[in-house]
């Protein structure tokens, strides 16, 4: 099942996230978050965009959410996505359950871009948003620093609306019909 996050999944998602930060360069975190700061994450991304676990049998497996591309005002059109799944659960479909809910729910709020940072070589993060025809647009070579190297990182970009030259400002997921949003949960 797919559903909004809540603060009772802290723990869970700090147990997805854990190993992407402790264990490659996929995050370029070098620490963990604490609960109070993951807390604080999820509560200010609930604010206005969704934050979505795929549960089984009460086990979050996987999350996925939409932040903020960039402070500047003009930028409130794109938004930047992110998922996790369990290690032990990739290739299992989850990843693409997650972005099947999620995309079209930022396009429901009015999103017209929404964009990906992957560091490479990331075959299964490039697979998957190019599934969802997600473009490589860029690529910031040596960006970051983790493990004693260099990582690159390639941005993929998702025209999600039209492009209008009057376009309509996104507003927060709250504001969208309740079953629109349960449709898109599944």
């Amino acid at each position: 099942m797919i559903r909004l996050a809540n603060k009772q999944d802290t723990v869970q998602i700090l147990d997805i996230y854990r190993p992407y930060v402790e264990d490659t360069s996929i995050s370029f975190e070098t620490d963990v978050p604490s609960h109070d700061e993951m807390e604080k994450r999820i509560d200010r991304v609930l604010q206005r965009n969704p934050w979505l676990v795929y549960e089984d049998s009460n086990v979050v497996l996987g999350y996925a959410y939409a932040s903020k591309h960039r402070e500047r005002a003009a930028y409130r059109w794109s938004i930047d996505v992110s998922i996790y799944v369990r290690k032990e659960c990739r290739g299992k479909g989850i990843g693409k359950a997650l972005y099947t809910s999620l995309l079209p729910l930022l396009k429901l709020q009015g999103y017209c871009n929404a964009y990906a940072g992957i560091c490479l070589p990331n075959e299964s993060s490039v697979g998957i948003h190019e599934y969802f025809g997600f473009k490589k647009i860029a690529q910031y070579n040596k960006a970051g620093y983790k493990f004693d190297q260099w990582h690159d990182v390639g941005w993929w970009e998702l025209f999600l609306n039209h492009h209008s030259n009057e376009p309509t400002e996104p507003i927060p997921l709250s504001l969208v019909e309740q079953y629109k949003i349960l449709e898109e949960l599944g």
